[in-house]
């Protein structure tokens, strides 16, 4: 067996990472695609391996020089029209060499695992493409199969229907065909298509003729969950790096991106916290019927999507404003509000980093019992300090402390008798179970009426389900604090889409309610599951995601965190480095559906069986 490398393109789409290279000289973690090729090649014991050269061909010539000669034999074939054609071409100036043997063909621009190589080598079925579930960020040649894996269409671009994408796999790019199949089949038809529409075409439009002739030649291997990439442009490489790094960089790699993770389909998230019941399939629906619209046409401006965001709440209109996320708010208000600002350590960091350290006084709960707080230790250590704002997130994140709403009412009036504002994040509220089982929030006008200096915060990404929609709230009954916080927002700070959402919200009113009482159950049935897992303290929480202490014994928070990603794509939350946690080996996990909830705890146990 041979393989023919593709290698001649000039990957224009990567900028000044191809201006002297060609794009199989491009590094990935530090690693150029075309040794990382060759490497994975060299295990296969090949007769030799072909690389059709164009751009920059000295240059990858000069590369490889005679770096591999002890584990291949490596012959070129050179594309002088590489600017002018596409790799039709390249493969049709290597036609004579294909029919000399059973060939593997690979495209130079892939990065891949290993297995992927001994996937495609260990079957015996001779003439095989591999193939991958379509997902979003692919792009260029799918394919239809039937029930025994015969390529029945290939899918043009004129074709491709995103309605039917459920029935669509996407070429890996890599090959094997047998002699017979070059000599009788794919060259003669190379041939006849290239004198018939040229050599600016692709040589999958070659296949595409043959499986329309016969759906049987040609047969597809679904690669499942193995990683690939193709890299065509500058975030290609950045998504590639991330996928195939590991360890410590790999976590890294994760963290850094603060979301995005759709990119990454197969990832199972509880890092990032949203409500996995909301919104409901019929809400989606109604999204998606209205999308064209929404995405052609302006937003109203921010006064309008205050009203809103009134609506949506109950809340007198001049007492809100609404956010592109709760992050806007956050930021806007912390640059307003003059003093010392109290808070509780750990905490959500956008508050504590939108202040300078002098500025900012921390209480640290005890740590025993998992940073447990009430009412009266907040007034026991903030009555001692000179502060002007004091912050409490309730439910508290990481550790899900809780506050009922009646004590949270004694610390407005108790900051009030001392001139300090009050600044309460209630975006985990609606997850709370509230001890005298009422509605736990404060965003009721006469509350915010009778305490002027209390501010109340909520991401409705988070408690809603929607990131994706950045939707955050402010109410306050200070009108001055809401016009010098409207002064920092943009008059168009929300799209479309969130303002649609807001506007529909009051019709799934009573959906939401349901979907957070199948939250609370689903979160006591996954901590009685955490909890058996006798080498995770695992501390209740009334928000959406649970504070757990890993023994030390047994591994660290940031290698658990590590393994999780590597072994089972599942990213959770190492604590690790997060203020007033730091070195204590805590990991947070989010909660989510039933399925996923049980995935991950499946992993646990099977990583420390």
């Amino acid at each position: 067996m041979q393989a023919i490398i593709l290698a001649a393109g000039m990957g224009r789409r990567l900028g000044d990472y191809t201006r002297d290279n060609t794009k199989c000289m491009l590094p990935v973690g530090g690693v150029r695609l075309i040794d990382r090729m060759l490497t994975q090649l060299s295990a296969l014991n090949l007769q030799r391996v072909v690389i059709v050269t164009g751009y920059k061909a000295a240059n990858l010539t000069a590369h490889i020089g005679h770096r591999y000669d002890d584990r291949l034999r490596i012959e070129y074939v050179y594309n002088p029209d590489y600017d002018k054609t596409n790799n039709i071409y390249s493969l049709f100036l290597a036609r004579q060499k294909m029919q000399e043997d059973d060939t593997l063909l690979l495209e130079s621009d892939l990065i891949f695992e290993d297995s992927l190589l001994q996937l495609i080598t260990a079957d015996a079925r001779p003439n095989l493409a591999l193939v991958a579930k379509y997902e979003t960020w692919m792009d260029g040649t799918m394919v239809r199969l039937d029930a025994d894996d015969n390529i029945v269409s290939f899918v043009t671009k004129q074709a491709f229907r995103y309605e039917h994408v459920d029935t669509y796999y996407k070429t890996v790019n890599i090959y094997k065909f047998s002699r017979e199949f070059s000599r009788q089949r794919y060259v003669p038809f190379l041939e006849a298509y290239c004198r018939a529409v040229g050599y600016n075409e692709y040589y999958e439009q070659v296949l595409r003729v043959i499986t329309f002739l016969s759906s049987n030649e040609l047969k597809a291997l679904p690669i499942g969950s193995r990683k690939w990439y193709e890299i065509d442009d500058a975030q290609d490489r950045d998504i590639a790096e991330t996928i195939f790094s590991e360890g410590p960089d790999q976590l890294r790699r994760y963290a850094r991106r603060y979301g995005g993770h759709w990119r990454f389909p197969q990832m199972l998230d509880f890092c990032y916290l949203v409500n996995p019941y909301f919104p409901t399939p019929r809400m989606h629906e109604e999204m998606r019927a209205n999308f064209s619209r929404l995405l052609c046409e302006y937003p109203s401006g921010q006064g309008v999507n205050d009203l809103l965001g009134g609506k949506c709440f109950g809340l007198r209109e001049q007492y809100v404003a609404v956010g592109n996320g709760a992050a806007e708010l956050i930021k806007a208000l912390m640059e307003i509000l003059p003093g010392r600002l109290g808070l509780t350590l750990p905490t959500f960091q956008e508050y504590p980093n939108r202040r300078s350290k002098a500025d900012v006084v921390t209480f640290v709960p005890k740590e025993e019992g998992g940073y447990r707080y009430t009412v009266e230790d907040l007034k026991a250590f903030f009555g001692r300090q000179d502060i002007s704002t004091l912050l409490l997130i309730n439910p508290d994140n990481p550790s899900g402390n809780y506050i009922p709403q009646r004590d949270v009412v004694e610390l407005a009036r108790w900051c009030e008798a001392r001139g300090v504002r009050l600044i309460v994040d209630e975006s985990f509220v609606d997850f709370a179970a509230d001890p005298a089982g009422i509605n736990a929030t404060l965003l009721q006008n006469e509350l915010l009426q009778q305490h002027p200096k209390l501010v109340v915060l909520k991401s409705i990404s988070k408690s809603y389900g929607v990131p994706g929609l950045r939707l955050g709230l402010l109410a306050s009954s200070d009108e001055e604090l809401l016009t010098a916080v409207r002064r920092n927002l943009s008059i168009w700070n929300i799209n479309s889409f969130a303002e649609f959402f807001l506007q529909i919200y009051n019709k799934y009113t009573a959906a939401y309610e349901r979907a957070c009482e199948l939250f609370r159950q689903e979160r006591a049935r996954f901590e009685a599951d955490l909890k058996q897992i006798v080498w995770l303290e695992t501390y209740p929480s009334q928000a959406n995601y649970f504070l757990c202490h890993v023994d030390p014994a047994v591994i660290s928070s940031t290698r658990l965190a590590q393994r999780l990603l590597s072994e089972h794509n599942i990213l959770i939350k190492d604590c690790d480095t997060k203020s007033g946690l730091e070195g204590r080996n805590y990991i947070r996990i989010a909660v989510r559906n039933e399925a996923d909830n049980k995935r991950l705890v499946a992993a646990l146990e099977e990583s420390f069986s």
